[in-house]
Formats: C-alpha cells, sequence, structure tokens
C-alpha cells in the first residue's frame, strides 16, 4: 500500500474512494458491491440491531423497514446541530459520530480492497462548507478531520472540491489553458479559475495556478427543496389558512419536511401532536392529514426521494410526476420543467453571482475563459447548465464524471503531496 495515496470525497449525496501512484493513473475503488460510488446514506435497523449504507440503506428505508435513516450529513457541518445529540435506536449519538461511522465504512472498504491503509489522506471540501461565516467553515472543516481522525485515518489534508476535478482533468490537456471549474455539488456550488497544462501538472504546489475560488451554500438538495416546496407542501397543508381566514399556519415543519438533513427532527411526539391540533383549526384538515401520515409513518425521505427522482427525469423530459403511493397515502402530482425553473430562479440567481465572483477574484473577463469544466450531479440540472455556460461562448465546455472526478482529483492530489 505504500506507493498508492488516497483521496476520499464525503459527499453530500454520493461518495467515493481514490487512490493512485505518483505518476500513475488514478482510479475508483468499489465501495458498494462493484459500484464505485455510494450514496452519502445509513439505516440503522431497529429490528436487528445492523448499520446499513448507501444504497443498501435506502432500499431498507425504502422498503419499509423500521429504523433511523440518515442523509446529506455533510449539509450539518459548521451548523448548530453538530452541538446536539439525536436518538438511534436505544442510544443517542453526536452528529460528527454518525459522519465518522460513515467514513468508517468507507475505510473498510478501502482495507478490503487493497489489503491495507494509507499513512496520508486527501479529503474533499466545498470552497464554503458555511456561507459568510469563516468561523463557522472552519469549524466545519475540524469537525470532518476529527471525524476522520476519530476513525483511523493518520495524516490528513485538505483540498477545494473544484480544485481536484480541475487535476483530474487537467491530465488530458495537450495545452495550456484558463478553466473554470463549475461543480455542483449535493450541498454546495464551487467554482474556480485555474491556469491548467501539461508541464502545470507535474508540480506537487498548485497554489499560484489557482486564481481565485468562489462558493455558495446552493446544491442538488436544495433545488429539491424547491421543489419540494412549491408543488407537494401545498398539498401537505403549506400555505393553508385556519378556518375563521385570519391566519396562515406555521411554515417551519412544511420547510423542514422538504429539507433533506432535517426531516428526522421533526419526527417527535410533539410535532405530532402539533400537527394534530393544527389539524383541527385548518380550512383544509385533510392536508393537515398527510402530514400527519408522514409523520406517523416517517415517510418524508420516501417523499423526498420522489422529488428528487423528478427533478432527475426533468433532465431530459418537459413533464413528469411526483409520486408516492403507499397505504394510508396516494400522490400523483405533475410537474413541468417550466414549473421547475421557476422555483429554482433564487437559486440560479446565486450561482450567477458565484461565477461572477470567480471572475472578480481572478481578475480575467468572461472571454479570457478558455474551458469551463462542469462537474457533480446538480451541474446536469439544464437551467444550471445554462447559467454556468453561457456567458462563456468561446468557451470549450467539458462534462467530467460527474460523481468520480473529484475523488480521482483528490487521489492524483495525494499522490502529488506524499510520493
Amino acid at each position: 500500500m505504500s506507493r498508492f495515496h488516497c483521496g476520499v470525497d464525503f459527499g453530500t449525496t454520493n461518495s467515493t474512494v481514490g487512490l493512485c501512484a505518483r505518476g500513475s493513473d488514478p482510479f475508483l475503488i468499489p465501495v458498494e458491491g462493484d459500484h464505485v460510488t455510494i450514496p452519502s446514506a445509513l439505516f440503522f435497523s431497529l429490528e436487528d440491531g445492523s448499520v446499513h449504507f448507501g444504497r443498501s440503506a435506502v432500499h431498507e428505508y425504502m422498503d419499509g423497514g423500521e429504523g433511523r435513516f440518515m442523509r446529506a450529513l455533510k449539509s450539518i457541518l459548521g451548523t448548530s446541530l453538530m452541538k446536539e445529540t439525536t436518538q438511534v435506536g436505544r442510544d443517542r449519538m453526536t452528529f460528527q459520530g454518525l459522519i465518522g461511522r460513515f467514513l468508517r465504512h468507507l475505510k473498510e472498504r478501502l482495507e478490503q480492497q487493497s489489503g491495507g491503509m494509507p499513512d496520508d489522506v486527501v479529503l474533499g471540501r466545498p470552497v464554503f462548507f458555511v456561507d459568510g461565516d469563516e468561523t463557522a467553515d472552519r469549524a466545519a472543516q475540524d469537525q470532518l478531520e476529527a471525524a476522520a481522525r476519530g476513525e483511523g485515518f493518520r495524516h490528513i489534508e485538505f483540498q477545494f472540491e473544484p480544485v481536484a476535478a480541475a487535476l483530474h482533468f487537467e491530465r488530458i490537456l495537450s495545452k495550456e489553458a484558463l478553466a473554470l471549474v463549475v461543480d455542483i455539488g449535493g450541498g454546495t456550488s464551487d467554482f474556480s479559475v485555474l491556469r491548467l497544462s501539461p508541464e502545470r501538472s507535474r508540480a506537487t504546489d498548485r497554489r499560484g495556478d489557482i486564481l481565485s475560488t468562489s462558493g455558495v451554500h446552493v446544491g442538488g438538495t436544495d433545488f429539491d427543496r424547491c421543489l419540494n416546496i412549491a408543488k407537494v407542501m401545498p398539498e401537505m397543508g403549506l400555505g393553508t389558512k385556519t378556518r375563521d381566514g385570519k391566519r396562515h399556519l406555521p411554515v417551519w415543519y412544511f420547510n423542514d419536511m422538504a429539507t433533506w438533513h432535517r426531516i428526522n427532527q421533526l419526527y417527535t411526539a410533539k410535532t405530532l401532536r402539533d400537527i394534530q391540533s393544527l389539524a383541527r383549526e385548518a380550512a383544509e384538515p385533510e392536508k393537515l392529514a398527510r402530514f400527519e401520515h408522514l409523520l406517523a409513518h416517517r415517510s418524508g425521505h420516501r417523499l423526498a426521494a420522489q422529488v428528487e427522482k423528478a427533478k432527475i427525469e426533468l433532465t431530459d423530459a418537459q413533464d413528469t410526476i411526483i409520486r408516492l403511493e403507499e397505504p394510508g397515502l396516494s400522490l400523483t402530482l405533475p410537474v413541468s420543467r417550466g414549473a421547475f425553473e421557476a422555483a429554482s430562479t433564487e437559486l440560479v440567481a446565486k450561482i450567477d453571482v458565484a461565477v461572477d465572483d470567480a471572475l472578480l477574484g481572478a481578475r480575467v473577463a468572461a472571454g479570457a475563459i478558455e474551458t469551463v469544466i462542469l462537474t457533480g450531479g446538480g451541474a446536469q440540472v439544464p437551467l444550471v447548465q445554462k447559467a454556468a455556460t453561457t456567458r462563456f461562448p468561446n468557451a470549450r465546455i467539458a462534462r467530467s464524471d460527474q460523481f468520480g472526478s473529484v475523488g480521482l482529483g483528490l487521489a492524483v492530489d495525494a499522490a502529488r503531496r506524499f510520493a
């Protein structure tokens, strides 16, 4: 194992582990069966005490298994939730412990596949874990490092995820290029302007080639949330008035039900009582009855998964259906790409500003960008692609491996740092 160096991309939605020897091509190891990507999800079974990861975790939850489903844990780094504990079976666990448990699973796959454990690892990180708060952003990196170190990772370095994606892409260049990396992940969007070339790729220190970085806490799960709030939560009671017509019902219940990493916080006896009480005074109690079903049957993530599925389908289709069918709840909601894009305009505006910031920070005009590298699952959304590329009419648009390029680039970076 001494000749291989390791990069770990712990993502909001998906994760990968890459290995690379100096001067060789990087590769991703299988982390779930034959798959080189794994959904960043855990399921703690209350039936037999087992812990499931990735697709297995999603399957157990979607199949109605009794237990606790956790996803999008990366979004919690740097937030106040990191100071809290959450009930998992008979125990209460910290969110740092939960993140560590997932990283332990990746470490175990690495040891199984490679027969050992590299001493050094480069972890990916977004440009900003938390927007506009340097203290919280630093705390987020420290929390991720502590979670990794607690599971046996030793020498830990960090690299910006868009820079890692560029390092992977750079290997196929034949001449120097000024590139903008657009990395739309599950929880964050990052943008970097870099000088890339075959000659520069041989350097171990690339800080001088990173002309600027910018980022915003907007990612794929935020697009899910906007679609959920616009099309689904009104059917659950969002916007409903009281029977006397004098006020609207509180909105935070519905906002949390549409937010991946906050859904589990709603599964309490108090929240269920609150919704039952609101239903008694609501003008449309049948809508609150649907929300009550989500709580009583812990169906929030199943609904969120159907919203995510519809978002992905709207990449290629103009229309689709958000559908959730289970005993006691039947939901069929048509949705168009136009409606999705209308719900996402504020998110795209934030992405536009972040691209402007990257160009301003690099002191280059849009016309100077020769290559735009798109990576991350969110970069497949047509509205996002348009926002990220239309101002660069003369640039080559490179669509890299949407889920694997960061992990591969982190492995390349590890080989250059540690070899």
